[in-house]
């Protein structure tokens, strides 16, 4: 029989707190890190709201323990200080004591820093320490930095498919897992704001000049943001040997791809609904058992329809309690479906759900509007969390509470 996998840590430094602790008191008091960027060099600063982690990268070094961060991106920065604190939660002192898989998510890589030098790269003439930082740009040098920092040498791999990145990071380590090739592994994603990605979502049209707001009849896009979160995931017997606390099972995911467009979603929400009805049957759990679904809810014309239609094939007229938490950090991208997915751990283990920000009125392609109070002493025992991104990358997770 397959092993079951549990979460035993959680580490995350978002717009809305350094550490999960500080991130759950932001949902609970309905805060939002939303504002406009102070750390990112761009010229929409003072015009297109953001959510920024309210650190200089000097100062996550500092977090993170580092005397000298020469040639550690703002990317990885955000990585090591979601890491400790995943680790020191786990009850993990040594990373190195256990056989341990790193899959880590990213969509730019160390573009946040590398986009400052462009034109001195290109000039062959220049030399000097910035040349240090060339290498940054691929996705995997945040994942093997961490890694060399950390202490894991077993299995380390880099996912990078858009907004299902750390998503798909988490369901590849849990099958690792569920395959015995690991007893543990540690996966999400971290991304740090670039122009790059600034510039290209407001080229697409897809960002909202005011605070996002998803499943409302007037949304006009996302806001941006960034942040990093891991999770440890381990198998139960073994987490069962150590004595470790387990805060959640992932007892069930899916990934599909509908191939509909490269940034459009099926219109009927095609690859979401197979996401979330094969998540859920691998869960050994029907739609009659979910309390809540942390919805992707970008707030973009294309995806919120597509997702709502997903949420009314699958459930009926008996659509859960759902939001979207993104009116919180912004769309983190690579980090997101890790967030988010600490936030339904969250949800579980502090019997809440969250409430979507900024909704004022009904889509009229849906029957169904979010949640938009916050629910206290809510009996949620499993959650469902999607992560949908560009190239039809369809993610959808299914986080239980241990011993339902």
């Amino acid at each position: 029989m397959a092993e079951r996998v549990l979460i035993t840590g959680m580490g995350m430094v978002s717009a809305i707190g350094n550490n999960v602790e500080e991130n759950f008191r932001s949902l609970r008091a309905q805060r939002t890190g939303i504002g406009y960027a102070q750390y990112v060099d761009t010229i929409h600063a003072g015009k297109l709201p953001v959510g920024e982690v309210k650190c200089s990268s000097e100062e996550l070094a500092e977090m993170a323990g580092l005397t000298d961060a020469t040639g550690f991106t703002r990317t990885t920065l955000l990585g090591l200080v979601a890491m400790q604190e995943a680790l020191f939660s786990a009850g993990i002192n040594d990373a190195r004591d256990t056989p341990t898989a790193f899959i880590n998510a990213s969509t730019v890589g160390g573009m946040c820093d590398t986009e400052k030098i462009y034109f001195d790269i290109l000039d062959p003439e220049k030399e000097g320490t910035f040349l240090q930082l060339i290498d940054t740009l691929d996705c995997a040098d945040c994942t093997q930095r961490i890694a060399d920092r950390v202490g894991f040498t077993t299995y380390v791999t880099t996912i990078s498919t858009a907004c299902s990145s750390s998503a798909n990071a988490l369901m590849y380590g849990a099958r690792l897992i569920r395959a015995g090739l690991v007893e543990r592994a540690v996966c999400g994603g971290t991304e740090a704001l670039t122009r790059f990605t600034i510039n290209g979502f407001n080229s697409l049209k897809n960002i909202d000049k005011r605070h996002c707001m998803p499943f409302d009849k007037d949304r006009n896009g996302l806001n941006l943001g960034e942040g990093a979160a891991y999770l440890v995931l381990e198998s139960e017997s073994f987490a069962q040997r150590r004595k470790a606390r387990p805060m959640a099972e992932l007892s069930g995911w899916c990934n599909t791809n509908e191939a509909f467009h490269p940034t459009s979603p099926s219109p009927e929400g095609d690859g979401a609904f197979e996401a979330m009805r094969k998540a859920l049957a691998m869960s050994g759990r029907t739609v009659a058992d979910v309390q809540y679904i942390n919805v992707h809810g970008t707030a973009t014309l294309n995806n919120d329809v597509s997702e709502g239609r997903a949420l009314e094939r699958l459930f009926g007229d008996d659509v859960p309690s759902f939001s979207s938490t993104k009116p919180f950090t912004g769309h983190t991208l690579a980090a997101a479906g890790a967030i988010e997915a600490i936030y339904s751990v969250l949800s579980i283990n502090r019997q809440m759900i969250w409430p979507n920000l900024n909704f004022t009125g009904r889509m009229e392609e849906l029957r169904i509007s979010p949640e938009t109070r916050l629910l206290e002493a809510s009996p949620v025992q499993n959650v469902v969390s999607n992560s949908f991104g560009f190239g039809g990358n369809n993610a959808s997770l299914v986080i239980s509470k241990y011993g339902n």
